[in-house]
């Protein structure tokens, strides 16, 4: 049957194979939006409210996700809809595209998770330390 250990391992795995949403799809919107939101903060007046608002929504996806989770996690939670976000960008008084600023925060948020690493996913056993 295998060491406890090694069942662990291969229910992470599965876990991590197991997608519901494609991860590439929104790796794809999450950096777009994050370049849309680059170039609005270049124009005067856009940093303020924009910061703010993506505060917030990393406030919130700490919230709904916590601090520790993977790639593939996020974008579970990503597919599950970003209404959410929407409304606390509205909240928040920002001025940009809702959406744009849900992607950003999205690929903000991604450094965060402990399967990405540098731009690119980790394998399973770079992920597990092996």
């Amino acid at each position: 049957m295998g060491s406890p250990r090694g069942r662990k391992r291969r229910h992470r795995l599965a876990k991590f194979l197991r997608v519901s949403y494609p991860l590439e799809n929104a790796l794809f919107q999450w950096e777009e939006g994050h370049r849309n939101i680059a170039a609005l903060r270049q124009e005067a007046g856009g940093v303020r409210d924009t910061d703010r608002a993506l505060r917030a929504l990393a406030d919130e996806l700490r919230r709904r996700i916590g601090p520790t989770f993977t790639a593939v996690e996020l974008a579970q939670l990503y597919a599950e809809g970003t209404d959410w976000c929407s409304q606390v960008a509205l909240d928040t008084g920002a001025t940009a595209e809702p959406q744009d600023l849900a992607d950003a925060a999205f690929w903000l948020y991604l450094r965060g998770a402990r399967d990405f690493s540098g731009g690119r996913q980790l394998s399973p056993e770079e992920a597990a330390g092996i």
